[in-house]
């Protein structure tokens, strides 16, 4: 950080906040570097170009890019609201088909992206875990909840385990394999090996 930055930060009332829509701009701005270039290769400069900001008013708001990114990585998705059709599969179908889902290739574009920072940045990856896809995971959790509530799987699953059966499936497909997920691709992944490994009998 710079004496300027660091003086900023000493001083909270040298730091007026980026908020509303120019705050959203960057944010913008940044996905758009993310997608193009990946975590690795972002920069604070990057995005302060792209959003035809400067780099301090940048760090008037982020410490940095790994929180940054998360920021903007949060602000490209709806609320968290878990499907609720009466049924296992209705859910996890709703849920992982159509926008922000697993079909939606500008989120899978912009994982790509990230997944190689996970390993190198600790920062990042504690933020992408915690923010990102803890959201996601409470979700899908909730989902198979529900369904054992309903009494249509069993009680002994272990929930944290077959959550993250379908996105691992889907992804490493993705990503390992070269598939792009597609509809026809989660409903097979979801009739074939989620709900017979789940149901009762």
């Amino acid at each position: 950080m710079s004496p300027t930055q660091a003086a900023q930060a000493a001083d909270p009332q040298s730091r007026p906040r980026v908020e509303g829509e120019r705050e959203q701009e960057i944010l913008d701005s940044t996905i758009d570097v993310l997608a193009e270039v990946g975590y690795d290769r972002l920069t604070m400069d990057a995005v302060a170009t792209r959003a035809k900001a400067s780099k301090a008013t940048l760090y008037r708001r982020w410490n940095g890019k790994a929180q940054l990114v998360i920021d903007a990585l949060i602000s490209q998705k709806e609320p968290m609201t878990a499907p609720d059709t009466g049924s296992l599969r209705g859910d996890l179908v709703g849920a992982f088909c159509g926008m922000g889902g697993l079909t939606d290739a500008r989120q899978i574009a912009i994982l790509g992206s990230v997944i190689t920072a996970m390993a190198r940045d600790a920062e990042f990856a504690e933020a992408f875990r915690r923010d990102f896809i803890g959201p996601k995971k409470a979700m899908s959790t909730a989902m198979f909840q529900r369904a054992q509530a309903r009494g249509e799987i069993r009680d002994d699953l272990d929930l944290d385990l077959i959550a993250a059966a379908l996105p691992g499936i889907v992804l490493h497909r993705t990503f390992l394999l070269g598939e792009p997920p597609t509809n026809e691709v989660i409903a097979a992944v979801v009739d074939q090996i989620i709900l017979p490994a789940v149901t009762r009998g």
